[in-house]
């Protein structure tokens, strides 16, 4: 009983060495990503001004200048227009579908991660508060 004990801490304490390891990175880490994060908010960027988005020529930044008034911070909450409490991309795609009348894009597209990366980067500092309106 008293080795099975023994043993239990050892991995434990293995265990947790590893975990630890796993949150370090070098300076080169934070650099390549980094540059990554940066090139996917300039794609966002690029896609919020694209009439390819929709199919009427309309883009997000003639209502949402440089992501105004998205407050993606808020996400998520009740949204009126789809009449349950909604995550941003649900959102985003409403706006894409309705005033672009474009085609709705999947959660994990990379379209949409760039246009919610560019949104987030826009209001980068403000609070965090799911729910407020």
């Amino acid at each position: 009983m008293k080795i099975a004990s023994v043993i239990a801490c050892a991995a434990l304490a293995l265990g947790a060495s590893a975990v630890a390891s796993a949150d370090e990175f070098t300076k080169e880490d934070l650099a390549r990503w980094q540059e990554q994060f940066d090139g996917v908010v300039k794609e966002g960027r690029a896609l919020w001004t694209d009439a390819k988005l929709g199919k009427n020529g309309v883009v997000c930044a003639q209502c949402h200048p440089n992501a105004a008034n998205t407050h993606p911070e808020t996400y998520p909450k009740f949204q009126k227009q789809l009449g349950k409490v909604a995550n941003f991309w649900e959102m985003v795609n409403w706006c894409i579908r309705n005033p672009l009348e474009g085609d709705e894009l999947a959660a994990d597209d990379p379209k949409m991660t760039a246009l919610l990366t560019y949104a987030t980067w826009e209001r980068r500092g403000v609070k965090l508060e799911p729910g407020k309106h």
